[in-house]
């Protein structure tokens, strides 16, 4: 069991006159008053001394009416991660009572009650009133990333709550990702509690198995927030199948599970390579998959020059932006892969493309497709405009927070 720091290092916690007071500056609250997760630096009228970063404070309007309390970090763009709207102690019983609530959600709308599945994502960050904090359960491990000051500090506390929550045989923090820079944070992995996950630790999803590189694998490991999406590839895919920036094969593997002949998927990375051809056999459809090593904006071209044709064509890239500076080169990259694709599609085939980018609007993915479809002079019907599984909830206050789109279109 994880132990807690000693009193004197814990994090201070409830007693509202005893906490720093940020006054937002005057015609900037209405976002905030209006369920908006964050208060950023150029809102607050001044900056809280660094002695405080990692603490809790209160957010006040102009009026000195109270907004709300969360947690500070002077040395991030987003200097307060709010945590809660009302007037109440912010101590290891909140924290405990915010978990129950995550694992409830995810037992009543994530498909888990009872089932098979056994990955889904527990905490969503913001979403489920832990701003930085993610949790993904694979079958009996639990993946973590702090990815705030404030939740990077309390972490010992939150694995403690965790591991009597959910008694899982292991807990690794995947905290390795850039996104720590912006908060002062350094990059880190490893061993949290309990046992290291295996090599071959292998989840279901949906009649679906699938083997997860938690240790080294992307993101947490798996991408489980197309959960919902390779359900719904199963239940369109026919004929030729082609994915590109396929990872280990979620999506080939619901299509060689539908109606899908053949699916040939392309990845940059060997290892995600192997372990989809891993992925294929634990499904028994190894007879039905290729599986290709390239480069998939080079892989799109060298097909269309093949003169080479699908019934339906997978594009589930990275992510092509990081920050609004880079928008209109991603936008270049999203076009010209919806374009390749819908030259290779059949009449009468199914594009499926996906963006997970939040700075690359529903409206704005929209458009590309639109005019992919208008420059290669083909017919194309949205079937399907899809999000995140539910194991990802949206705040609607927050436009960040709806950052994955998936179109299934039907092309002639």
């Amino acid at each position: 069991m994880t132990t807690l720091p000693p009193l004197e290092q814990r994090p201070r916690v409830g007693n509202e006159e005893a906490l720093t007071k940020l006054t937002i500056r005057k015609g900037k609250e209405a976002r905030v008053a209006g369920g908006y997760p964050w208060v950023f630096a150029g809102e607050v009228y001044r900056l809280p001394p660094a002695e405080l970063d990692g603490e809790l404070v209160i957010v006040e309007d102009h009026r000195g009416r109270f907004l709300g309390q969360g947690l500070v970090n002077s040395q991030s763009n987003i200097l307060v991660r709010l945590l809660s709207r009302q007037r109440e102690t912010i101590d290891q019983a909140f924290f405990e009572q915010r978990l129950r609530q995550a694992v409830v959600f995810r037992t009543r709308y994530a498909g888990l009650r009872g089932g098979s599945d056994d990955a889904c994502r527990l905490v969503h960050a913001e979403a489920d009133g832990l701003p930085g904090l993610i949790v993904d359960r694979y079958a009996d491990y639990l993946v973590v990333q702090a990815l705030s000051l404030g939740m990077s500090r309390r972490l010992p506390m939150l694995v403690e709550i965790l591991v009597e929550l959910l008694s899982p045989r292991g807990v690794y923090e995947r905290s390795d990702v850039l996104v720590r820079a912006l908060e002062g944070l350094e990059q880190r992995s490893g061993l949290l509690w309990g046992a290291l996950p295996p090599d071959d630790l292998i989840i279901n999803e949906g009649g679906m198995r699938f083997r997860v590189d938690v240790v080294n694998g992307q993101k947490t490991g798996f991408f489980l927030d197309q959960r919902l999406n390779r359900a719904r590839v199963r239940d369109l895919a026919q004929g030729r199948v082609l994915n590109t920036f396929c990872y280990t094969g979620g999506f080939s593997i619901a299509a060689a599970l539908g109606a899908a002949t053949e699916v040939v998927s392309i990845d940059i990375s060997a290892d995600a390579v192997r372990l989809g051809a891993l992925n294929a056999g634990l499904n028994g459809v190894s007879e039905r998959c290729v599986w290709r090593e390239a480069n998939a904006f080079d892989a799109l071209r060298e097909l269309e020059k093949s003169d080479e044709r699908f019934d339906m064509v997978i594009l589930d890239p990275p992510a092509f932006t990081k920050n609004k500076g880079s928008i209109p080169g991603a936008l270049r990259g999203y076009k010209e892969i919806n374009l390749r694709a819908l030259r290779l599609l059949n009449p009468g085939g199914v594009l499926v493309t996906s963006s997970c980018s939040h700075h690359i609007s529903p409206a704005m993915f929209t458009e590309i497709l639109a005019s992919a479809a208008g420059d290669t002079r083909k017919r194309v019907r949205v079937i399907a405009s899809c999000g995140a599984s539910p194991d990802h909830p949206v705040l609607p206050s927050a436009p960040e927070t709806d950052y994955l789109k998936c179109l299934f279109a039907e092309v002639h």
